[in-house]
């Protein structure tokens, strides 16, 4: 599970840390440069790596990345904090080479192998004049 990121409850939305965060988690390419800059920065301070949301967490919940109530983000009410967690998908970025820096074990490798790809479009019967 990912974690909301802590912050004082009078910080509103529009100054959240973790807002800012998971939108940026959840944007296009163009937001690369600044994760990887985020990345430099948590290395640089010490951190093996990150836990972050990933990209396709609202795909695999079928869940709205933003609720609100009254117009105040899940997020920032304390009640639905393992509720918003729970929605999101984590994926791991390990800083260096953690296998070889014994920071990780690999049990296993699942691997998916595509042989035949199919797209088919059928349109329904046409009725009517000519």
């Amino acid at each position: 599970m990912a974690a909301l990121l802590d912050e004082p409850q009078e910080v509103d939305e529009f100054e959240s840390l973790d807002l800012a965060v998971n939108m940026l988690f959840l944007a296009g390419e163009h937001s690369y440069p600044i994760t990887r800059e985020l990345a430099f920065a948590a290395r640089s301070v010490g951190f093996n790596g990150i836990v972050y949301p990933s990209y396709f967490s609202m795909l695999r919940n079928g869940v709205k990345p933003f609720e609100t109530t009254y117009g105040i983000s899940h997020r920032k009410i304390p009640q639905y904090r393992e509720f918003e967690e729970a929605k999101v998908s984590a994926n791991f970025a390990i800083f260096g080479r953690p296998i070889e820096d014994g920071l990780v074990n690999v049990h296993c490798i699942n691997r998916v192998v595509l042989s035949t790809v199919l797209y088919s479009v059928h349109f329904g019967p046409v009725i009517g004049d000519e």
